[in-house]
């Protein structure tokens, strides 16, 4: 009869092989917190058109970490809260100052006070998230989570990085406070009760059919074609799917609360 394999025989102990499992979804953790600290980095610079992707690769890392915790079974209270922490970096202060340099500078102390109140808002979007764990429906999130809120101002930034650029000053106004409005409308909406869907609980059919792999190649391969156009489609595609979620869930709550019909009268 063959031995069976012991891992101490290797000189690790299967503590220590858990230890190493629990340590990978904090290193994506990790790498979405140097994201939102190159895309400081980078904007302070003035480099806008690069600041803008780390926080599209930090949205991604974000993504991960949670995944790979779930699939490892090593999801922990400090795995959590350093999570939270590093989407405050990524997804709230990162957004605030690239939105305040690409467009709300010239705002003065109103500009950075957009910025700041995006920071905010998204701090308590986090906050409320994380009270509200197991609580909530897992098929949507109230409120837009902030990971796309920032994604948002990244495309934008990233599809139009001389948004003020060679215009005159009545141009120049509108262009501002458009640029104002990308960074109030995702803010208002993180903390909003407006149910955002989840994909994570989305049944796409892996297994009865490729409809959906292909579907995934067709997306990636327009991202690669178009990047700036297809991810500024994508976010706000994202942030107008609530309200026509929000619209179809009134219309059918009108349409259910009609009077029956009344019985045809006897002759």
């Amino acid at each position: 009869m063959a031995d069976v394999f012991d891992p101490r025989r290797a000189g690790r102990s299967p503590r220590q092989g858990r230890r190493g499992y629990a340590l990978l979804p904090n290193i994506f953790t990790i790498g979405n917190l140097f994201c939102g600290y190159a895309c400081i980095v980078y904007a302070s610079r003035g480099d806008v058109e690069t600041a803008a992707p780390f926080i599209g690769v930090a949205f991604l890392l974000d993504s991960l970490d949670g995944s790979i915790a779930r699939l490892t079974n090593t999801a922990s209270p400090f795995g959590l809260q350093l999570d939270s922490l590093a989407d405050v970096i990524s997804f709230g202060i990162a957004p605030g100052i690239l939105a305040f340099i690409w467009g709300l500078s010239d705002f003065g102390r109103w500009g950075w006070a957009v910025g700041f109140i995006f920071t905010a808002c998204a701090a308590s979007r986090l906050a409320r998230f994380n009270i509200q764990a197991g609580q909530v429906d897992k098929r949507y999130f109230v409120g837009m989570p902030s990971p796309a809120a920032a994604s948002v101002i990244a495309a934008t930034v990233f599809a139009w990085p001389d948004l003020l650029t060679g215009h005159a000053e009545p141009v120049r106004f509108l262009l501002k406070a458009l640029a104002s409005a990308v960074v109030l409308v995702p803010a208002a909406l993180m903390v909003s009760t407006i149910k955002f869907r989840s994909f994570k609980t989305i049944n796409l059919g892996w297994r009865r059919s490729r409809t959906a792999l292909l579907a995934f190649v067709l997306l990636l391969t327009l991202i690669v074609s178009e990047p700036s156009i297809m991810l500024a489609v994508m976010a706000y595609g994202y942030l107008l799917s609530a309200f026509v979620g929000l619209a179809i869930t009134r219309w059918r709550a009108r349409r259910g609360t009609l009077p029956p019909e009344l019985p045809p009268a006897a002759t």
